[in-house]
């Protein structure tokens, strides 16, 4: 009689083992599948919003071959990200910059920057957010132009002061109902172009006689 329970007893274990394995190994693809989906979503918004930001013409590189290795806590990011460099005729016409802006409504909202190699802003565009649909969500160039406002400054038009929002005696619109959004974006744009300013010549490739 034993011998009967502890091959019943085996053969259970074994069913039971097998089944664990399968249901471990099926997660583990599903997980994997989805983080690949989801990079793959990412990479494609990034690749929209990477042509969206330079005028046509202003360069004749693909973006996505020419990359900077960054690891800028100014720009707030916790982890290494990548820059991408314009070329104009083998020649640094604009750089854009991944930059996270930590302050935002409901959590990070992050951006990329493209500035021209003079340091005049070639415009901005929103990655990710979480901030409040019909409040928030207006710094998406698809719910408003207001993102476009930046397209031309620099850090002297506007002057120091003038990179707030208007509620702050700057240039910049606010949103109805909704102030600190745009505040945390105009801020971290501002952050960006102090950091290409302060990193040109290395960011550029640029020679000390050509900067």
């Amino acid at each position: 009689m034993l011998p009967e329970i502890s091959r019943s007893m085996l053969k259970n274990a074994l069913v039971l083992g097998l089944f664990a394995i399968g249901t471990v190994g099926s997660v583990a693809l599903l997980q994997q599948g989805t983080a690949e989906r989801i990079a793959k979503a990412e990479r494609e918004a990034q690749v929209r919003a990477l042509a969206e930001i330079l005028p046509a013409g202003s360069y004749d590189n693909h973006l996505l071959d020419n990359r900077i290795e960054l690891n800028a806590a100014e720009l707030g990011h916790r982890s290494p990200q990548s820059a991408y460099l314009a070329l104009k005729g083998d020649q640094p016409s604009a750089l854009i910059l991944p930059v996270t802006a930590p302050d935002g409504y409901s959590g990070a909202i992050h951006l990329l920057v493209g500035i021209f190699a003079d340091g005049r802003l070639a415009g901005v565009r929103v990655l990710s957010h979480k901030e409040t649909p019909g409040l928030g969500d207006k710094i998406e160039l698809a719910k408003s132009d207001w993102v476009r406002s930046f397209e031309g400054k620099s850090l002297s038009d506007p002057g120091e002061d003038g990179w707030a929002v208007k509620k702050d005696r700057g240039d910049f619109d606010q949103f109805a109902g909704a102030t600190i959004t745009p505040r945390a974006v105009v801020k971290a744009v501002h952050g960006a172009l102090r950091y290409f300013d302060k990193h040109r010549a290395q960011l550029l490739g640029l020679a000390e006689d050509e900067q």
